[in-house]
């Protein structure tokens, strides 16, 4: 009876929710009937329920691909130094920019970080290769106009990393800054007058309230971030990528892509999303419960 009353109360609430949870069911938890073509051997004339059941053998040749290990190795790889160097910058970016005063100046930093979010990564592709391209590159040509050697930014598998990188900060940094500049914006002001009146400087006042004061919101978004390791988005690699830095641009999504879209190898490439999807939930929930035994911080 009480729930009932509840319910009528709070209806709208509730209706609101209708629609995500519709998206969920047709776009996330609809699309895993496919998954059992990871162990069949898929015939596109059969379709799904009419292809043959071969158990394991699927799991058993993409575990015999060296490719597979190599892309494994690079994902595992480029999302390490991703959680090293990018996970931070957002972090160290909120907190300059809370700590400006000069309210025009901030509105218009923040407006700068956040535009590259939103540009297409098949635009970002074009501005990487006009800005590091080696024969005629931005960066390059001024290289050699000043008498130095031309760096082989894109073409260079240790030079590639690096641009990878920094691309993938320039990129997403000022987006990321959003969550951490709202968690920082709940702490009590009366903390930092408090500090003040003690003669705290601006440097003690990051390091004992700011920091924190933000700490879950960090937690949260370190275990996301390991929850992922295994898994990584298909365009940044693919289009910064090419043939002369393969060992290193072909990761998990364009191993898929490749097998499975340009060599038809469907059965293949399920397992592999497969293998990344059970590998991420142990990543996340592993996680998960550090950060519950070392911090208190969970999400579960």
């Amino acid at each position: 009876m009480r729930n009932t009353t509840y319910l009528r109360r709070n209806w709208q609430l509730y209706a609101l929710l209708v629609l995500p949870v519709i998206y969920f069911l047709l776009f996330k938890y609809g699309p895993m009937y496919g998954v059992q073509i990871a162990f069949k051997e898929f015939n596109f004339f059969q379709g799904i329920g009419g292809s043959e059941w071969v158990g394991l053998d699927i799991f058993r040749e993409v575990f015999h691909n060296n490719d597979f290990f190599k892309a494994l190795r690079n994902t595992l790889l480029l999302n390490l130094l991703d959680l090293i160097i990018s996970f931070p910058a957002p972090l160290i970016l909120a907190i300059m920019l809370y700590e400006l005063k000069v309210i025009w100046f901030k509105k218009f930093a923040q407006t700068i970080l956040y535009i590259p979010h939103f540009i297409s990564w098949v635009i970002i592709g074009g501005i990487v290769l006009q800005v590091f391209g080696t024969e005629s590159g931005f960066l390059n040509n001024l290289l050699t106009g000043i008498g130095l050697d031309a760096v082989p930014f894109l073409s260079n598998k240790h030079y590639w990393l690096i641009t990878y990188l920094l691309v993938g900060v320039w990129q997403s940094a000022g987006w990321g800054t959003i969550l951490y500049l709202a968690a920082l914006t709940g702490i009590n002001k009366e903390l930092f007058e408090a500090a003040e009146v003690d003669g705290a400087g601006r440097f003690k006042k990051i390091l004992h309230i700011s920091l924190p004061g933000i700490k879950t919101t960090i937690a949260t978004l370190l275990i996301i971030n390991l929850g992922n390791m295994i898994s990584i988005g298909f365009d940044r690699p693919f289009i910064i990528g090419n043939v002369a830095v393969r060992d290193y641009s072909e990761v998990l999504s364009t191993f898929v892509y490749r097998v499975g879209i340009e060599s038809g190898q469907i059965s293949l490439a399920t397992a592999v999303g497969l293998f990344q999807a059970l590998v991420g939930l142990v990543f996340l929930l592993g996680a998960n419960y550090a950060s519950k035994k070392l911090a208190d911080e969970s999400i579960l």
